[in-house]
């Protein structure tokens, strides 16, 4: 943030860097102040030593409202920013600084609220146009980032009037009235990141940069859009050297297709996957952090490629392609999917992985739904609320929760002398990603008392916790949910005991039994034993071919299990497929002195396996 002289001394000369920091302490401690020195009002703040909490900053900020941003304001319009970003800055508070209008006195005020009361959500900021058919912009915006946990608000940057067939009408907001959105929803709601969509004119991307300036953001993620699926302009010719110019020296990310990029570098045409390359370094070369040229529509290639650069290093993503008319607004979607996880704080490799695979899941649950009577049908972006028989109501399941899923056993535990409680924390803090608690000798008082223990140490840690079969135990104890096998009480019944909040698993071997699983509401699958393994007798392996012909198969995420350790976890997450989405393990982590190390190096083989194969 760029100041002039005078505002800085005006600033300093009021508030103090001395102060500023022991405020800051104080607020972290939670003691007393000693009254900050200032040359005007020392007496209001000394009132400060008598207060605690949100009080206490009630006076801090009123007070500096009062003596600096009266009087700097009508100069210094930075300084506005300077001071919302400065209260973000203290822990567990938020604070909303809202400025009156300019056409008349400058008023400040300052309201606080402790995020400690409620919790506070990721928050994408998507600035695109309407469609009147819902299956692209800001609509599919709203909707995709709200399927993956995500608060969505919009700055419409236009008004299209749109359905299953095409583009029928463009109405632009004027660039005046887009400002003013920027600015009404950057200046107070806290926006972790922006997501562009249409941009139909170069003032409006000179207007979008300019706010940018003024308020930033974690992260951009830019949209080039400028053609429709159905073929229709979306933009003005001249909004290319606004995005070439200005707007992609900002970007965190770019994602435009294969027509976008060639469009971005002057027409030259992409046909093949090494074309892809060629644009992603070419468009890197532009300004942005990263770049993702998407394939779906390159005419050479049966599965759907993608091609993400870092400046350093490329990434192929491999995906299936699925057979369906309903692919409007795919790109609206990855983009915003790929904010959503942004805003959440993931990395952005990760983040486009798992937009990716967000997509394409949500490719093959629409592939049959009819909307419309064009060729160009949407998406269900809300495909993980659709209500089944015994499936209805939401769920609070994640399935990247997966990805390293560990299986206790008591046995083992015994045979090195230590407690299910114990087991549990360590796996946890080596990488453990779910916990099914799998004790088929303990008595019921003593499994409960044991779950009750082992649910205090996930839930401190985010980590879901699932009982093995005894859905009696899960109720006792309020688990995240169960998983059950074949010859246990059928899922759809599970289903109508525990209610739709909770996570069910099911054991399967066949692409069948993966159907039932699905028709009777269960959350994921585990399938195997992929390989022998000595924690269950007579039991018959389906090896990886078997493991892919249940994940294809499978609407469901898959998690695979049976013999799985350090040796061979990479061979099997390098079936590639995009539901597959971990390992579940008893004796690589149970059956060892160190469970802590031994989760570790198995975490690490997945990120390594995931990242080298899927992605290449």
């Amino acid at each position: 943030m760029q100041m002039s002289q005078a505002a800085r001394e005006l600033f300093e000369a009021r508030f103090d860097k001395s102060s500023l920091s022991s405020f800051n302490e104080a607020l972290k401690s939670g003691v007393d102040l000693e009254p900050p020195k200032l040359s005007h009002g020392s007496r209001r703040f000394h009132r400060l030593a008598l207060f605690s909490g949100r009080r206490r900053l009630f006076f801090f900020l009123s007070t500096l409202a009062q003596i600096v941003v009266k009087r700097a304001f009508a100069t210094e319009p930075n300084l506005f920013s300077l001071l919302q970003n400065y209260t973000r800055s203290f822990p567990g508070i938020r604070a909303r600084i809202s400025r009156g209008s300019a056409s008349g006195p400058i008023t400040a005020a300052m309201s606080t609220m402790c995020s400690g009361c409620g919790r506070r959500m990721p928050h994408v900021l998507t600035v695109a146009g309407s469609d009147s058919g819902a299956g692209a912009g800001i609509q599919a915006d709203i909707k995709a980032c709200g399927a993956l946990g995500a608060y969505c608000s919009s700055v419409v940057t236009a008004v299209t009037a749109q359905n299953t067939v095409g583009v029928q009408g463009v109405h632009p907001i004027p660039e005046e009235f887009v400002e003013e959105q920027l600015r009404s929803v950057l200046e107070d709601m806290g926006v972790d990141v922006v997501k562009t969509g249409m941009l139909p004119s170069v003032g409006v991307v000179k207007v979008l940069c300019q706010s940018l300036k003024k308020f930033p953001v974690r992260a951009l993620v830019v949209d080039p859009v400028m053609v429709s699926t159905s073929g229709d302009v979306l933009a003005e010719s001249s909004t290319l050297s606004g995005y070439r110019d200005e707007l992609f020296a900002m970007a965190d990310i770019v994602t435009p297709n294969v027509k976008e990029a060639s469009a971005l570098l002057g027409g030259v045409p992409l046909r093949t996957v090494a074309d892809m390359y060629s644009a992603a370094k070419s468009i890197h070369n532009l300004g942005p952090k990263n770049v993702l040229v998407k394939g779906g529509d390159l005419p050479e290639s049966s599965d759907a490629i993608d091609i993400f650069f870092d400046g350093k290093k490329y990434h192929e993503l491999l995906g299936l392609r699925v057979k369906t008319h309903n692919t409007h607004g795919t790109g609206c979607t990855l983009a915003s999917c790929i904010a959503a996880e942004l805003a959440k704080g993931l990395p952005m490799l990760r983040a486009v992985q798992n937009a990716k695979t967000f997509v394409q899941n949500a490719l093959d649950y629409s592939k049959d739904i009819i909307i419309g009577n064009g060729p160009q049908g949407p998406l269900d972006h809300l495909f993980s609320l659709e209500t089944h028989s015994c499936n209805a109501g939401a769920r609070s399941f994640n399935a990247s929760d997966l990805f390293l899923y560990a299986v206790t056993d008591s046995t083992m535990n015994r045979k090195w002398n230590r407690s299910i409680v114990a087991a549990v924390k360590a796996s946890i803090e080596g990488g453990a990603t779910i916990i099914q608690l799998r004790e088929k000798e303990a008595e019921t008082c003593e499994f409960v008392e044991a779950a009750t223990a082992c649910i205090q140490i996930c839930r401190s840690s985010g980590v879901p916790l699932l009982i093995n079969d005894r859905i009696d135990v899960a109720l006792a104890c309020d688990a995240d949910g169960v998983h059950v096998g074949q010859s246990d009480m059928p899922a759809r019944i599970a289903r109508k005991i525990l209610g739709p909040g909770k996570i069910i698993g099911v054991s399967c071997k066949t692409p069948a039994q993966a159907e039932q699983a699905w028709a009777d509401g269960a959350d994921y699958i585990g399938c195997g034993g992929v390989f022998p393994t000595a924690t269950k007798q007579n039991n018959t392996t389906v090896g990886l071919d078997g493991l892919k012909s249940v994940c294809l198969a499978s609407k469901l995420p898959v998690v695979a299990i049976g013999g799985i350790g350090v040796v061979n976890a990479r061979s099997v997450m390098e079936i590639g497929v995009p539901n597959l989405k971990g390992v579940a393990v008893v004796s690589a982590l149970f059956d060892r002195e160190c469970i802590l190390t031994e989760a570790r190096k198995l975490r690490s083989v997945l990120t390594d396996s995931v990242s080298e194969f899927l992605l290449r």
